[in-house]
């Protein structure tokens, strides 16, 4: 979250970024309490003040003046409770509206209020050709038996699927080229999380109250359904003082993900592109303040290596201002080229969240024993999101004969038959 302090001090700049964002947030009415609540103090102070002076002197007054001294502690300790209960009432109500606002948008960002508005920053590779009429995701799926709509949707309804038989070896083969790739090369630690948290926590996380209808939530026990590894990642230091030469701290983790996915009303949903589960392999790394910028490009390029040693062609987008998510300052998305569906389809998107999520969290750091707690930035990326993934090398290793080609990174993965065919 954004300190008081700084929307104190900066309501104006605040408030423009709050637009650039094509967003409403309380700024005035934040404004507004945080006016109340400095006078609720000042009257407060003054008032203990003088209940002090008046208490220092009961202990000395003759007996007939300490009665009307008492009266006088006894009513300025009414008054001083009636302003404290009235400062706890403001104090929830800016807590609450504190959470409400979003990040700043880092300068240089694209401003637009839309997707529309974002900017391609680079290609790598051309779209390949196949050489023959390609097919989608989907149709080779079900002709491959290899992806089964019709008993997802028979298990859990609409947007869910089975991948079976080499389906479900090629995305166990996609995790497990990823895990390696970013523990034994990209420097991270793997860590297995719970795929569900406390509502607190999503709270701290910056998810709450935002993506409250997007989230899949566990009445009987209180538990809400993570929708990526970020949430947790996220807060499995809250509360804690990082010591010296701790950061950087880098995680990578793959978990299953759960959204409702209510925005993709309307939207193409065909095949696997938009399932209300799904598996990710997500990269998070906390960071001195300063390096913060680095590390968004070098998670980005850790993002980008998968894709290149998958042969896959792939675009790097810089998102705009009203596209990018309520906790990032400054967001870049990764999109590989599905050839047999021919469109663009995202599956990396990486943020600086600078220390947005560490606020809530509070979580700190010292740069050396003795200094000055601080609080460190926070970034997120996928590395990568399976369905859009595997819809792409799908379509991209699709051969004239209807078979599948694993790519060349993945067989010691996937197993010693690089070619997928038809299951019986």
């Amino acid at each position: 979250m954004l300190a008081l302090q700084f929307i104190r001090e900066n309501a104006d700049l605040v408030r423009r970024a709050v637009a650039d964002r094509n967003s409403t947030a309380p700024i005035d009415r934040i404004v507004e309490l945080d006016l109340e609540r400095r006078e609720y103090i000042k009257q407060a102070d003054e008032l203990k003040a003088e209940r002090n002076t008046l208490t220092r002197g009961i202990g000395s007054a003759s007996p007939e003046k300490r009665p009307k001294l008492l009266e006088g502690n006894r009513e300025l300790s009414e008054q001083i409770d009636a302003l404290d209960a009235k400062y706890g009432e403001i104090e929830g109500e800016l807590d609450t509206l504190l959470l409400e606002v979003p990040n700043l948008v880092a300068p240089g960002v694209p401003i637009g209020p839309d997707e529309s508005f974002n900017v391609v920053r680079r290609t790598e590779g051309e779209p390949v050709d196949l050489g023959f009429e390609g097919k989608p995701h989907w149709d080779l799926g079900e002709s491959l038996r290899i992806i089964d709509f019709e008993r997802g949707t028979k298990l859990a309804g609409s947007r869910f699927y089975i991948l079976r038989g080499a389906g479900a070896r090629l995305q166990r083969a996609l995790i497990a080229f990823m895990l390696d790739l970013h523990t034994r090369e990209h420097g991270y630690t793997e860590i297995y999380l719970p795929y569900v948290m406390r509502e607190e926590n999503f709270y701290r996380s910056g998810h709450l109250p935002k993506f409250r209808d997007t989230m899949y939530h566990d009445a009987e026990d209180d538990f809400w359904f993570i929708p990526t590894a970020e949430a947790p990642l996220a807060v499995m230091h809250a509360d804690e003082i990082l010591e010296p030469d701790t950061l950087p701290i880098r995680y990578v983790s793959q978990t299953a993900c759960f959204r409702r996915e209510k925005a993709s009303a309307g939207r193409d949903v065909r095949g696997i592109k938009r399932g209300h589960q799904f598996d990710k392999v997500e990269m998070f790394t906390y960071c001195l303040p300063e390096e913060s910028e680095g590390y968004l490009n070098s998670m980005v390029g850790d993002a980008e290596d998968v894709l290149r040693r998958l042969g896959l062609t792939y675009r790097l987008l810089e998102l705009a201002s009203g596209d990018i998510d309520f906790k990032s300052t400054k967001t870049f998305d990764l999109e590989v080229w599905a050839p047999g569906a021919e469109e663009w389809l995202e599956v990396s998107s990486a943020s600086n969240c600078t220390d947005f999520q560490s606020r809530r969290a509070n979580v700190r750091f010292r740069r050396e024993r003795g200094a000055s707690v601080e609080f460190p930035h926070m970034l997120n990326a996928s590395g990568v999101a399976l369905p859009r993934l595997v819809a792409a090398v799908i379509e991209t290793y699709q051969q004239a004969d209807g078979s599948i080609l694993v790519p060349e990174a993945l067989r010691p993965f996937y197993g010693p038959d690089p070619v997928i065919r038809a299951e019986g």
